[in-house]
């Protein structure tokens, strides 16, 4: 019975590990730029058609030359902006775009960057927020 229930423990042991393996990301390559998050201001800072910042996490291999976020929302785009604030030691690209879309939005981006002289994109993120819909006037009271 005590080898039954060790060789079960050391089973489920074994699929931790493995498991644990498979989900940890894999280690950056030298000029690798991936994408981490992203935060969009607070819902009611958000206007229609009015730039807003976007601020994007990442890790890079080096200090690369990152050439411009990319930014889809709900399906439209991709809507890509020249990046000019990158900041490095904090790990940070702060870079405008704008949206004519309201209700429940999707927003994903990704980031071009060079790469052994060529342009690579990274990887894509998303995050979900929500901009009210127009009230029009004839449904006022």
């Amino acid at each position: 019975m005590k080898l039954i229930l060790i060789a079960v423990l050391m089973g489920v042991a074994i699929l931790l590990v493995i498991s644990s393996c498979a989900t940890a990301p894999k280690p950056l390559v030298p000029g690798e730029l991936r994408l981490l998050s992203m935060k969009v201001p607070k819902e009611e800072n958000i206007k229609v058609n009015i730039p807003f910042l976007v601020n994007v996490s990442f890790e890079a291999g080096g200090q690369l030359e990152i050439r411009s976020a990319c930014f889809t929302f709900s399906g439209d785009g991709p809507h890509c902006s020249k990046v000019t604030d990158v900041i490095y030691g904090s790990g940070t690209i702060n870079v405008e775009t704008k949206t004519n879309n309201r209700g429940s939005i999707h927003l994903e981006c990704y980031v071009t960057y060079i790469r052994d002289g060529k342009i690579q994109a990274t990887n894509v993120i998303g995050t979900n927020f929500r901009l009210p819909e127009v009230t029009k006037p004839s449904q006022m009271r």
